[in-house]
């Protein structure tokens, strides 16, 4: 592994550990230095309807790609949501009150009902502000895989937050991509 140190504008040092194959190895045909190729997979993983709110879904995502991970050494998990009233986080992984409260939060900030003025409402009085929820979110993630696992903190986990009132399935891409 290899430490350096980079440079802000500030001039603020970082450091930066580092996992890579060094390239002069890949193009010296005298080498002995075993080259890894980098591999992808994907996965769609549909999750069954969820009541509104946030909902932590690390445990299911590794259901579905757990095994697959553990064949990378180094690499990234991209999550992308297939959902525009639906959204991605990572956040707290242990007490539900921190998801309560994030959906106290959402639901003050983004207000519903007959004196929200939102115009878009074919699909119902939840349906605009499920949009802009989503922005605020976003539909996708990055995680850094190590070793064979998503490398998170010890309290974070992966959430799915609802929030439409008349929840149906939603369906996560995953693409692993690493050596």
């Amino acid at each position: 592994m290899q430490v350096s140190s980079i440079w802000l504008p500030a001039n603020l040092p970082v450091r930066v550990k580092s996992l890579h194959t060094n390239p002069t190895t890949l193009n010296d045909s005298n080498s002995t230095a075993k080259v890894v190729a980098p591999k992808w997979l994907q996965k769609t993983i549909t999750l069954p309807p969820l009541k509104r709110g946030c909902h932590h879904i690390t445990s299911k995502v590794l259901k579905e790609v757990g095994e697959d991970l553990s064949g990378f050494k180094c690499g990234l998990a991209h999550l992308f949501l297939h959902h525009t009233s639906a959204s991605l986080t990572i956040n707290e992984n242990y007490d539900y009150d921190v998801r309560d409260d994030t959906e106290t939060f959402l639901n003050q900030i983004v207000p519903e009902g007959p004196s929200a003025p939102w115009k878009h409402t074919l699909e119902g009085p939840d349906d605009m502000p499920a949009h802009i929820k989503s922005s605020m979110f976003g539909c996708a993630l990055m995680i850094p895989i190590t070793n064979g696992k998503l490398n998170m903190g010890t309290w974070q986990g992966i959430w799915l937050c609802e929030h439409r009132d008349y929840p149906t399935s939603r369906t996560v891409v995953v693409t692993l991509n690493g050596i």
